[in-house]
C-alpha cells in the first residue's frame, strides 16, 4: 500500500468547534468545520495546534473518527490524559463555537478506501480505535460488502468509545463483526474476551472473516501494538500484510 499522503503540503488554519460529544468517562469527541475545508481518507490524522495569549504554543495529532464521506465536518475524538496541555483545554475549556488551528489530512501508511478490498482485521487498543472507526464509517457509507473484524481492547465496558454504534452496527448481518477484549472486568457477552489480547484470541477470532485478512491494521500505545502484532504474528498473520500507528508511550 503506497503513502498517498507523500509529498503534499498542508498548512495550518482556522477551524471553528461545531459540536461536543461525550463518549466515555475520559473521551469526548469534537466536530470542526474547518475554514478551508479538505478531502482526507479513513485513518488519516490532524494536527492541532493551541497557542496562549503568551505566545507559548501546544501541538497533539489527532486521528480523524469522521468517514470520508460526513462531508465538511471533522470529529476528533479527544481523550483526557492527566498530564495533556491539550486534552485539558479541550475537556476543561473548550465550547462550541471557539476557533482552534489545526492542519491535514496527515498519513498515507495507514488508511483504508473501499476500493482496496479485503477482507480486513482491525485491532485497537483504548483511543487507537478511533482510526478504525473512521474505515468502519466509510464502508458503512459506501455499503460496501467487504468483510470486517474489529477486535477492541479496553479496560472495562463502560470506556468503549464508539459503544453503541459498533454494538448496532455488528448486530446487523452487514459483513461487520466486533470482538471485545476488556481487561479489568468480566465480558458478560458471547462471543468476546475477559483478557489482553494473545495468540489465541486473534486465532479464534479470525475465523468470523471468509478468508485470511489482505490488510490488518493495528493502532493504540507504543505497549499495546507491540503486544497486539507479536499475538498477530505467532497466530499465523504475514508481518508485512500488518500495518501500525502508535503513540504515547
Amino acid at each position: 500500500m503506497q503513502d498517498r499522503s507523500a509529498g503534499l503540503r498542508v498548512e495550518w488554519q482556522r477551524a471553528t468547534i461545531t459540536g461536543i460529544s461525550r463518549q466515555s468517562a475520559r473521551v469526548s469527541s469534537f466536530f470542526f468545520a474547518p475554514s478551508k475545508p479538505f478531502v482526507y481518507e479513513a485513518g488519516q490524522h490532524v494536527d492541532v495546534r493551541l497557542t496562549a495569549p503568551d505566545g507559548y504554543q501546544a501541538q497533539r495529532s489527532y486521528s480523524i473518527a469522521s468517514a470520508p464521506e460526513s462531508g465538511a465536518s471533522i470529529e476528533l475524538a479527544v481523550e483526557r490524559l492527566d498530564d495533556g496541555e491539550v486534552s485539558a483545554f479541550f475537556h476543561d475549556i473548550a465550547q462550541i463555537g471557539d476557533e482552534i488551528e489545526l492542519r491535514g489530512p496527515i498519513g498515507g501508511h495507514f488508511i483504508w478506501t473501499v476500493a482496496d478490498g479485503g477482507p480486513i482485521f482491525l485491532v485497537g487498543g483504548g483511543s487507537g480505535v478511533v482510526p478504525l472507526v473512521s474505515m468502519v464509517r466509510h464502508r458503512q457509507a459506501r455499503a460496501s460488502t467487504t468483510p470486517f473484524l474489529l477486535l477492541y481492547s479496553a479496560r472495562t465496558f463502560d470506556e468503549i468509545i464508539f459503544r453503541e454504534e459498533l454494538l448496532d452496527l455488528a448486530a446487523k448481518a452487514s459483513g461487520f463483526s466486533l470482538a471485545l477484549a476488556l481487561t479489568r472486568e468480566m465480558v458478560q457477552r458471547e462471543g468476546h474476551y475477559t483478557r489482553r489480547i494473545d495468540a489465541s484470541i486473534v486465532t479464534q477470532t479470525l475465523t468470523r472473516l471468509p478468508a485470511p485478512p489482505k490488510q490488518t491494521f493495528v493502532c493504540g500505545s507504543n505497549a499495546f501494538v507491540t503486544a497486539a502484532t507479536d499475538a498477530l504474528t505467532a497466530a499465523g498473520i504475514l508481518a508485512g500484510s500488518i500495518r501500525v500507528e502508535r503513540y504515547g508511550v
